[in-house]
């Protein structure tokens, strides 16, 4: 009887051996990982991002180890990847093999178990929503037909900095509250037809409730989750991190559910919304009508959602740093007012069909996304199969991570890197920076809201350049400082001084 114990269990040590040398020795022969950084067991390298905002750690691991660096994040295999041509080869050639997206706690949660457009795996439904999403928001046809909502919102924007300002003495007033207010009104108009900020809002319990909801969900999205990475966590959920989420996805539930039910209500009545165009939950309900089991409510309720997310608060973001480091650089300031006074005037508000005419405009917003680009890390990718980038081997299920922040602030990429210098843009579009200006991400999974999104931007940053004159609250310059968050707010919200221009008086009393 012991013999045949001891003989098991020599046995069973002996194949556990062999699986370790398998796995260990003969699987990895041949192969050449990118360069890393001493690990810790268990952690992996979980110790090294701690230590001050994820993209700057990283970048500096990079200037060590290399512009393509394996790391280990607990469990979970990561790239970085911090340099031109090794995003170039991520995005082309092995395009589709990174168009997956690494499975997240908080997407299960608050995308509806990976259904959204940003975190379902590549394949038919990602492609649906694709398709939709582009058709129905972002395509030139729908971005012409809600041009009148950016231009009531930027026009709010003015009148309520105009109310609290005038033109005689300077004012201090706090900006990014109301620079969100645009960007959310704008976004929530396109997908419900609502307001949830400013004077004009029809439900204030509602609008209360929502604003809420946002805030909630910004703070945990942007918060770390070592479990992610080290799976046994999400067992003991020491964080409450589980109990969190899933209290705030009934509250988004039903708060998205809401909006669902009264779109259908008026589709009933469609004379209530005559003449108005077709928001997104509208063309989500007609498809809904031809596919009920493909299109469920949940569907609908999980865009919702990330629509608000991706489209909100990184144009309010942009908005709020290009004003910051205009406060900063007071020559940009006059130069841009100057282009703007030569080519439309002071007797109109700047429109939207203006801005091919005010080209520095995109200029500053381009330097700005260069500086503090809102997705500093990108959307992760995974790859769905084993692949080469930079010379090195990527192993399928590897979290990659695209660094952009750091590319954009390379002194082998750009002249003076840290510097404001909006020039630099002048007489070149976007894709003519290639892969070094990658604000909006690359390949078939980059943002499609791009063109959006400058449109919001540009003609927010236009009306409060046209409409105001500007200052520092004292002397010292803006912080600058990088705040917490997915979309790298600024560490301290924006405040200046503020006075509508003499010049604008007219049409701003019109207001």
């Amino acid at each position: 009887m012991d013999q045949t114990h001891i003989l098991l269990t020599s046995s069973f040590s002996s194949l556990i051996f062999l699986i370790f040398l398998y796995r260990f020795l003969i699987r990895r022969k041949g192969r050449n990982p990118p360069p890393s950084p001493p690990s810790l067991p268990i952690i992996g390298h979980l110790h090294l991002i701690i230590k001050g905002p994820v993209h700057r750690v990283l970048e500096q691991l990079s200037s060590k180890y290399g512009p393509v660096m394996a790391l280990r994040f607990g469990n979970r295999p990561v790239l970085v990847v911090t340099s031109p041509s090794a995003v170039e080869e991520c995005f082309t050639r092995n395009d589709i093999v990174l168009a997956n997206r690494p499975l997240l706690l908080s997407g299960k949660y608050l995308d509806y178990d990976h259904t959204t457009l940003g975190a379902v795996p590549y394949g038919r439904l990602w492609r649906d929503l694709r398709r939709i999403t582009t058709l129905e928001l972002f395509s030139t046809t729908r971005l012409k037909a809600y041009m009148g909502v950016r231009h009531d919102e930027a026009r709010s924007l003015v009148k309520s900095l105009f109310q609290d300002s005038g033109t005689k003495d300077f004012a201090r007033v706090e900006m990014r509250s109301r620079i969100q207010a645009v960007s959310f009104n704008i976004v929530m108009r396109v997908v419900a037809d609502k307001r949830f900020y400013g004077t004009e809002v029809a439900d204030y319990k509602e609008a209360e409730k929502f604003r809420d909801i946002i805030r909630d969900v910004f703070e945990i999205s942007g918060a770390s989750n070592p479990a992610d990475f080290i799976p046994l966590l999400q067992w003991i959920d020491i964080q409450g991190l589980n109990k969190k989420l899933s209290k705030l996805q009934t509250e988004t539930d039903t708060f998205s559910q809401n909006l669902i039910e009264e779109r259908r209500s008026k589709r009933r009545n469609s004379s209530s919304d005559e003449g108005k165009p077709k928001t997104f939950i509208d063309a989500m309900l007609s498809l809904q009508e031809s596919e009920p089991e493909y299109y469920t409510d949940d569907i609908i309720k999980g865009n919702i959602l990330t629509l608000l997310l991706a489209g909100t608060d990184t144009s309010s973001g942009t908005i709020e740093w290009a004003m910051s480091l205009l406060l900063n650089h007071p020559k940009v300031l006059e130069k841009a007012r100057a282009e703007i006074d030569e080519h439309i005037g002071h007797e109109r508000l700047v429109e939207e069909t203006d801005l091919p005419n005010i080209p520095y405009i995109q200029c500053i917003v381009n330097e700005s996304l260069r500086l503090f680009p809102v997705a500093p890390l990108l959307v992760p990718h995974e790859p769905s199969e084993d692949c080469t980038i930079g010379g090195f081997d990527v192993s399928r299920g590897t979290m990659v991570l695209v660094n952009a922040w750091g590319i954009h602030r390379d002194p082998r990429v750009w002249e003076d890197p840290l510097s404001f210098k909006p020039e630099r843009f002048e007489g070149v579009g976007n894709a003519n920076e290639g892969y070094r200006f990658i604000p909006f991400g690359m390949g078939r999974r980059q943002c499609p809201g791009s063109g959006l999104a400058n449109r919001v931007v540009n003609l927010a940053l236009a009306s409060l350049i046209q409409c105001f004159e500007w200052e520092r609250v004292g002397e010292e310059l803006v912080g600058l400082s990088e705040g917490k968050g997915l979309t790298m707010p600024k560490q301290d919200p924006l405040e200046a001084m503020c006075r509508g221009r003499q010049t604008m008086s007219p049409v701003l009393s019109q207001l």
